[in-house]
């Protein structure tokens, strides 16, 4: 068994991994497409997915601007302004949608020298985008529809929290002798959105409704981090009563629209870093769906509750809360079961979230994501020294039975039946095993994947500083890295054994400089694990090496 045998083997090991996740992974989405069954004209549907069907209609457009229907807002000094400590808000009286977030933590782009701060916008309706949020309320005694949509009257057209903990801004409408009250609640630190709709039922009749919320969204992909290799997901994402988290691009939806029913859950918007998301009530029966439009690049994530009837003289609130903000994972777990799961760590997430979990706890500790890179490297490093130490030890005993490998090789070269007889003698003889120089190595490569989607993933990393990175997030702008990263590369690939096979180690010295041009298009993060993580195998090789070849 040679080297190129080896190589083989280990890369069939890899390709058999790879395809048994992909193929669990289209078993999943079997699964999913099932329990998420495509709308149908002739299916009948319940109340509640009535409504649901509703939501998308008064989401195709907004009423006609006329004498007797309600204005269209759209000058940015008619909208209702919001400001917290990390929300900007613009919202439309007719209809009471949000219809701009800015998040005022996070700036739009890297800011250097004296330029100027603004914050990053995740939500607005501008030329060729469009990204809302809109609510309201559809059913019998209904606010909402395709033709109509209500005016709400504010006390004021600004709102600032201040120094205040909360902020409360109340959006009446007048329906008959029904009194609406839209009230959005903002806390301090925090990028949740509570939406009460309270009814205060003073007609002789029973009063009764639906809640309904959209995510409205053109297809438009936001480059955020470019050039970080693998492309982040973008698109619509629910949890279901069968599999906890389920995603859907683009594409898939306007291949088909799906629909779910179930008791709370979510619907979501996922990009690059950041996401928006209705989370309706949890203890009332909610239908989803997932729908483009039919004549224009617009795509809807809905969600419509199950009626509300409000008895004559009596008073009901109807709820449900918005998330507009980056992809926090402890912030996500406490908002909604399986909310966390948008924070996409691919299919190695069992590995990639304890590993920024170390990695978070360690920032905490040190204020800085380099350094925390680096420390994290060295507890990574600490437990796979043994089986790198295998490795290694493998790797030099073939380094010193070389000689005898190519003096087999001229004595039998032309008969390979004979040479692989005499090479698995001389292994047993030298007590070497190619083999076990490569599954040590395949088994950090999914770590190595792991921290990649987790490094990708992670917001934290945006826009962080380090030596001369200004941001760990995106490729290294100098190469600096990447090029050390080759050298190091190159250094620990000449304290290997030379393949036997010409072709095979022409191939191997090519390999730094191939790593090298990959890694100059990775986060700077990650080529700063590898980097340090090639440096700490260099010394525990080459201390391995020597201690080989000193014995006798």
């Amino acid at each position: 068994m040679d080297w190129l045998r080896t190589s083989i083997i280990g890369g069939i090991l890899v390709v058999t991994f790879l395809l048994i996740i992909r193929w669990n992974e289209f078993q999943e989405r079997k699964i999913s497409a099932l329990n998420l069954q495509p709308t149908s004209v002739s299916e009948s549907v319940n109340a509640a997915e009535a409504q649901a069907e509703q939501v998308s209609e008064f989401d195709i457009q907004m009423p006609p601007t006329s004498t007797t229907a309600a204005p269209k807002v759209s000058a940015p000094e008619q909208l209702i302004q919001v400001n917290t400590d990390t929300l900007q808000i613009a919202i439309n009286p007719v209809g009471g949608d949000i219809v701009k977030v800015g998040l005022l933590k996070f700036n739009d782009k890297l800011v250097t020298g004296d330029e100027k701060a603004e914050p990053f916008i995740l939500l607005d309706q501008t030329v060729g985008t469009t990204y809302i949020a809109r609510s309201g309320l559809a059913g019998t005694n209904g606010t909402d529809s395709k033709s109509s949509r209500p005016t709400f009257v504010s006390a004021s057209s600004r709102y600032n929290m201040g120094d205040n903990e909360t902020l409360n801004v109340d959006l009446n409408y007048q329906q008959g002798d029904v009194n609406i009250t839209k009230r959005f609640s903002f806390v301090r630190g925090s990028y949740l959105v509570d939406l009460q709709y309270i009814i205060n039922n003073q007609s002789a009749a029973p009063w009764q409704a639906s809640l309904v919320g959209s995510i409205k969204r053109s297809s438009y992909n936001p480059v955020i981090a470019p050039g970080v290799g693998m492309s982040p997901f973008l698109g619509a994402a629910t949890t279901t009563s069968e599999t906890n988290y389920d995603k859907y691009s683009f594409d898939d939806i306007a291949e088909q629209p799906f629909k779910h029913t179930k008791q709370g859950g979510w619907i979501a918007m996922i990009q690059h870093y950041f996401m928006s998301a209705w989370i309706p009530d949890t203890t009332k029966q909610n239908t989803y769906t997932l729908r483009k439009a039919k004549n224009n690049d617009m795509y809807f994530f809905s969600f419509a509750s199950e009626p509300t009837v409000v008895a004559p003289g009596q008073s009901e609130t109807i709820s449900a809360q918005f998330y507009a903000g980056p992809k926090d994972v402890s912030e996500l777990e406490k908002i909604a079961p399986h909310l966390d799961l948008t924070v996409d760590y691919g299919f190695l997430w069992m590995i990639a979230k304890p590993l920024f979990a170390a990695l978070d706890f360690i920032h905490g500790l040190v204020g800085n994501w380099g350094i925390a890179i680096i420390i994290l490297t060295f507890l990574i490093k600490v437990l796979f020294f043994y089986p790198s130490a295998i490795s290694y030890r493998s790797m030099a005993k073939m380094r010193k039975v070389q000689p005898k490998m190519q003096a087999l090789k001229d004595t039998y070269g032309d008969d390979r039946q004979r040479m692989s007889q005499e090479l698995m003698k001389l292994y047993k003889t030298e007590k070497v095993n190619p083999v076990a120089g490569c599954l040590p190595m395949l088994l950090q490569m999914p770590v190595f994947i792991a921290l990649y989607w987790a490094l990708m993933e992670s917001v934290e990393l945006r826009h962080a500083s380090f030596l001369w990175l200004h941001d760990l997030s995106v490729k290294d702008p100098y190469f600096i890295l990447p090029l050390v990263m080759g050298l190091t590369m190159w250094i620990q690939q000449s304290l290997n054994p030379t393949p036997p096979d010409p072709m095979q180690a022409k191939l191997m010295q090519w390999m730094p400089v191939f790593f090298t041009g990959l890694f100059m298009f990775f986060p700077a993060g990650l080529v700063v694990y590898w980097v340090v993580n090639n440096t700490l195998s260099i010394i525990q090789q080459y201390v391995i090496t020597k201690q080989i070849e000193n014995q006798k």
